[in-house]
């Protein structure tokens, strides 16, 4: 019985992780999970994101976002700051998959 308890544990924990990508973006910061602000430099990002094109792709916690139209499809969502103090997160977008993911692992937390 523990073990079966065991497994759907970590069943649970594996979904819950492996999803978590799948961003709305909302028009106001109260409504928001995360405040995120775009850096210009990839060198001040916490994180860099690749947009992927289906959100089959953007499994993980590693940086790949899929962008859906209703907030309620969202595992996330996220408001765009104009200032870099406003920011629970600063994000630099990137151009390839294999750029994607964390300079600052301690704010990983923040995408879960």
């Amino acid at each position: 019985m523990k073990r079966i308890i065991f497994t759907l544990s970590c069943i649970l924990s594996l979904t819950a992780t492996t999803k978590a990508q799948s961003i709305f973006t909302e028009d106001y910061a109260s409504q928001a999970d995360v405040k995120v602000f775009v850096v210009d430099y990839e060198s001040q990002a916490d994180l860099k994101v690749y947009k992927v094109d289906y959100e089959s792709q953007a499994r993980g916690n590693e940086g790949r976002w899929f962008f859906v139209a209703y907030a309620s499809q969202a595992d996330k969502t996220i408001f765009f700051v104009d200032y870099e103090s406003q920011a629970d997160l600063k994000i630099f977008f990137v151009n390839y998959e294999s750029q994607a993911g964390w300079r600052n692992s301690n704010k990983k937390h923040l995408m879960y």
